[in-house]
C-alpha cells in the first residue's frame, strides 16, 4: 500500500469517526430533548418553545449522516440476483461495481448541489423559536453528499475495498458464526 493510499484511508477513517460521534450526539440529544418535553408537558403542564425545532434539526442531521455511513459500508438496499450471475472477481462484477460507484457518486453530487442550493436559499430566513438560520436544518445534506462522493471515488479507484468495513461485520463472518452455532447445536454442544 503506497503513501497516498494510506493517507486517503486515514482521512476516510477520521471523517467517519467524526461522523459517528456527531450521529451519536444527535441521537442522544434528540432522545433527551423529547424525554424532557414529555416530562414538561405531562407533569408540569407546560412546554418548551424550541422543543420542536431542535429535535427536527437533529433528526435531519442524524438521517443524512447515517446515509453517508451506510454508503461507506454498503448497507443500502441492493439486489444481487443479476450481480451474482457473474464470477467473483470477474470482469462482469468489476464493471457493475464501477457503474454502481458512479451512480452513488452521482447521488452524492445531487445531494451536495441540492443541499447547498437549499442552504443558500434558506440562509436569510430564521427559525421562529431558536432564531437560527433555517439553513441549519439542512446543512447536513450537502456535508453527507460530499462524504458520499469522497467514499465512492475511493471505491471506484480501488483505495477502499468492500471488506474495509467500519460500521458493520462482513456477511461471510456472520455466515461462519451462524454455521458454527448450528453445528454446536446439533452436536450436543461439542465443538
Amino acid at each position: 500500500m503506497n503513501t497516498i493510499t494510506r493517507i486517503l484511508l486515514r482521512i476516510d477513517t477520521v471523517i467517519h469517526k467524526i461522523l459517528l460521534f456527531i450521529a451519536q450526539a444527535a441521537l442522544f440529544g434528540m432522545i433527551a430533548i423529547v424525554c424532557v418535553v414529555v416530562f414538561y408537558r405531562y407533569v408540569l403542564n407546560t412546554g418548551i418553545i424550541w422543543a420542536e425545532e431542535v429535535p427536527r434539526t437533529l433528526v435531519a442531521l442524524f438521517a443524512f449522516i447515517a446515509c453517508a455511513m451506510g454508503v461507506r459500508d454498503h448497507l443500502h438496499i441492493g439486489i444481487d440476483f443479476f450481480y451474482n450471475r457473474f464470477k467473483v472477481d470477474g470482469k462482469g462484477r468489476k464493471v457493475l461495481d464501477a457503474v454502481f460507484n458512479i451512480l452513488i457518486f452521482t447521488c452524492g453530487a445531487i445531494m451536495t448541489a441540492y443541499g447547498l442550493n437549499l442552504c443558500i436559499q434558506l440562509w436569510r430566513f430564521t427559525m421562529p423559536a431558536t432564531g437560527f438560520p433555517r439553513s441549519v436544518q439542512y446543512i447536513s445534506m450537502p456535508i453527507a453528499g460530499g462524504i458520499i462522493m469522497y467514499d465512492s471515488i475511493l471505491f471506484l479507484f480501488g483505495v477502499l475495498k468492500k471488506d474495509n468495513l467500519l460500521y458493520s461485520e462482513m456477511e461471510e463472518e456472520l455466515h461462519v458464526i451462524h454455521l458454527e452455532k448450528h453445528r454446536k447445536d446439533h452436536s450436543g454442544g461439542k465443538a
